[in-house]
């Protein structure tokens, strides 16, 4: 168990290196991250079972400790030689308060080839749609007008229905038909396009359960289809193949690592899911709280424990995709990578605001003077003085984007 929470803690910053450590090194250390769990509603801790840094709070006296993991290259032994260290001096670290709280988030049941799916809306690239969704389900969609943007390689087609059976989908009726899940890896996307189903008035409306029941409905001329220039970020979080991953360790601490899952419970009774929203800064400086529910290449996605989606890498220089930039060096805190928290190039509420993010990564040329950065433009004054390096993530020499809605864990 110790040694599992050392990788862990350690390997939180996988998905997002680009250059410091070599590819060996990170198929090793993702392979030693693979976790599973079943859902618990318990997300406090005792002084045995939290987590001080990478070990049990019970064996350290309280003491927080970075973790550490065995070098396998001469660049893996200089980065470890620049961020492990068994004990934190007074005043070198800034964690943020509240760095991973839960976030609970209404589920919504749909179809996928007669099969049942259950997923979360978090994001609307149409304000109507966004407030429609938000006054139906009780919980903030974010407007993300971006996503009008998004190729069609970055999206999979979702039937929404207008009228008919009545039901929990987004327009008051039947439950919304999926043309893929995440056992489609090749095909899914949580971003999908909008396709109004709409009974003609002599019709006897039933439940359609899949695509090909929709087009039979088609030919028999009982249906008509609307494409619509909309696009909402509809996560699946149970399909009929399997379901995304839920955390062993129930404990958040503000030190809790990004591996082993995000999602804390499933709850099929209430109709919820709990992730673990992770704090940050917007690009103002303002506090921000994101969750992660998928991303590419597979293998951060993997080590995350979200949902592999291949298709979020045609947006990788698409304007539907933001700019999300995370500290490899500097001051130790409570970003995943364990340095400062990481800063967005936009917020819930800005015209540029999207849940999909390019990951850049900051260096510090000469750590020992870093300072704390609030907001990009103190990034782009630093970068411009040449004291900072940034660069875009590419892990395993491949597109990187992941799908890390910003919410609001405390509505």
């Amino acid at each position: 168990m110790i040694t599992n929470l050392k990788y862990l803690g350690f390997l939180a910053i996988l998905p997002l290196l680009t250059v410091a450590l070599t590819t060996d090194y990170i198929d090793e250390a993702y392979a030693a991250t693979k976790s599973s769990g079943t859902a618990v509603k318990q997300y406090g801790s005792s002084t045995s079972s939290k987590v001080c840094g990478d070990r049990l709070c019970s064996e350290t006296g309280g003491r927080t400790v970075l973790p550490s993991a065995p070098a396998t290259s001469e660049k893996s032994k200089e980065f470890m030689e620049d961020t492990a260290m068994e004990e934190i001096a007074p005043g070198s670290v800034l964690r943020l308060a509240r760095a991973n709280v839960p976030a609970t988030i209404p589920m919504h049941q749909g179809y996928y080839n007669g099969e049942a799916v259950y997923y979360i809306i978090t994001d609307s690239s149409d304000p109507t749609h966004a407030d429609i969704i938000t006054k139906n389900q009780g919980w903030k969609v974010e407007l993300a007008q971006l996503l009008a943007n998004a190729p069609d390689a970055a999206l999979s087609k979702t039937y929404m229905f207008t009228n008919g059976v009545k039901g929990n989908g987004v327009h008051g009726f039947q439950g919304e038909v999926f043309t893929s899940t995440p056992a489609q890896a090749d095909v899914y996307s949580a971003l999908t396009s909008h396709v109004h189903v709409t009974w003609d008035d002599s019709a006897t409306p039933t439940v359609l359960d899949s695509e090909q029941a929709i087009m039979n409905a088609v030919d028999k001329g009982l249906v008509t289809l609307t494409n619509l220039d909309v696009v909402l970020n509809m996560p699946q979080i149970v399909w009929p193949e399997g379901q995304m991953n839920v955390k062993a360790d129930k404990t958040l601490t503000d030190e809790t690592p990004y591996g082993g899952g995000q999602v804390l419970d499933i709850d099929m009774d209430e109709m919820t899911v709990t992730f673990i929203a992770h704090r940050g800064w917007g690009p103002d400086g303002r506090t921000i709280y994101y969750i992660v529910t998928d991303a590419t290449p597979v293998d951060p996605a993997n080590m995350m424990g979200v949902t592999n989606a291949p298709a979020n890498a045609a947006l990788i220089a698409n304007s539907a995709a933001v700019d999300l930039f995370q500290f490899m060096n500097g001051i130790k805190g409570s970003g995943p990578m364990g340095f400062q928290a990481g800063i967005a190039a936009s917020a819930p509420g800005d015209s540029n605001y999207s849940p999909m993010w390019r990951i850049f990564m900051i260096g510090w040329n000469d750590p020992t003077s870093a300072s704390l950065l609030e907001n990009k433009a103190d990034i782009d004054a630093y970068q411009q003085a040449g004291l900072i390096s940034v660069n875009l993530a590419r892990p395993m020499d491949a597109d990187h984007i992941v799908n890390c809605p910003f919410i609001d864990p405390f509505q």
